[in-house]
């Protein structure tokens, strides 16, 4: 579906996106990840033809971006572009007129979208009178109303609460099961962990990381200990044989040396705090985030300058 290949960006002296090469092809949710500044609304942008790249191709079933491609992309930005003093149906049916739909179809899709989202009540209230979540559905809405093939979502999960969260999740694995590619931006590593099926994980302009989520966290090995426990924790970083520690509340990821086995730290946990899991699994995600935005990056396993995905 999408290749794109050697992205370049510079603006001014900063070099924003630096040699960025992926692919996402239909049926697949792919996670392009980051930390702030990385680089990914500036691809992003690139790829939907916003920005001009400096270097690079981009290609959409082999085809450059055109006419051809516009109608066939749905784009949620991270900012929001609706008009808050128009009403929400008002507004739906703008972007839907701008997308070519017929007035008639695209009537009947709004109401069955606002319907879904528990917004049919407001469809003749303003933007503005929504609140920043109910505002983000509406973006939505406005991205997916012309049944797009390749959807781009930048941040989607901004601004909702933990119920929409998981509404928002299951109409992206709808949109996968339809066969669409859906490319979502986050720096929220357990949303992109739950979606993902591959990714592509971008640092200071370059990819430091990509493939599928199961490789990714393959190739960081399995010797992860996730406890979870009541008391204070802090004392984990500096045990014997832990070579990393990822503190959260009352929880911890404690990376192990090779040799190291669990049950060696089991009484040492036991003595200062109250355990409630101990547990071998294969790091997180957002462990191996941490590890190779942090800067332990150049010499990590699963590094890459190109990801074919």
């Amino acid at each position: 579906m999408l290749k794109v290949r050697n992205l370049r960006k510079e603006f001014s002296t900063v070099l924003a996106v630096d040699d960025v090469s992926f692919e996402v092809r239909r049926g697949e949710v792919f996670g392009l990840l980051g930390p702030n500044g990385a680089g990914k609304t500036t691809t992003i942008r690139m790829v939907l033809n916003i920005l001009q790249a400096d270097g690079g191709e981009i290609t959409y079933d082999d085809r450059h971006f055109g006419d051809h491609t516009r109608d066939i992309v749905g784009y949620l930005p991270e900012e929001r572009g609706l008009y808050k003093k128009s009403k929400l149906l008002d507004t739906i049916l703008y972007f839907a007129g701008l997308r070519g739909m017929h007035h008639g179809k695209a009537k009947a899709e709004a109401y069955r979208w606002l319907k879904r989202f528990a917004l049919l009540e407001h469809a003749g209230r303003k933007v503005e009178e929504l609140s920043k979540g109910n505002q983000q559905k509406v973006q939505f809405i406005t991205a997916v109303i012309h049944d797009p093939v390749l959807v781009v979502l930048d941040e989607p999960f901004s601004g909702l609460d933990p119920v929409n969260q998981i509404l928002l999740k299951n109409i992206l694995l709808e949109l996968k099961q339809q066969g669409k590619a859906v490319i979502f931006s986050t720096h929220q590593m357990d949303q992109a962990e739950k979606l993902s099926d591959t990714l592509c994980l971008i640092n200071r302009g370059r990819v430091v990381l990509g493939g599928t989520v199961r490789d990714v966290k393959k190739s960081y090995g399995k010797n992860s200990l996730h406890v979870e426990f009541d008391g204070d924790g802090a004392f984990m970083e500096n045990l014997p044989g832990v070579q990393r520690a990822i503190m959260y509340e009352n929880s911890a990821e404690l990376e192990l040396g090779p040799s190291v086995k669990p049950r060696e730290l089991l009484p040492l946990l036991n003595a200062k705090v109250e355990l409630r899991k101990f547990e071998l699994l294969e790091p997180s995600l957002n462990s191996i985030f941490i590890l190779v935005v942090g800067g332990a990056g150049e010499s990590t396993p699963g590094k890459t300058e190109e990801v074919t995905v």
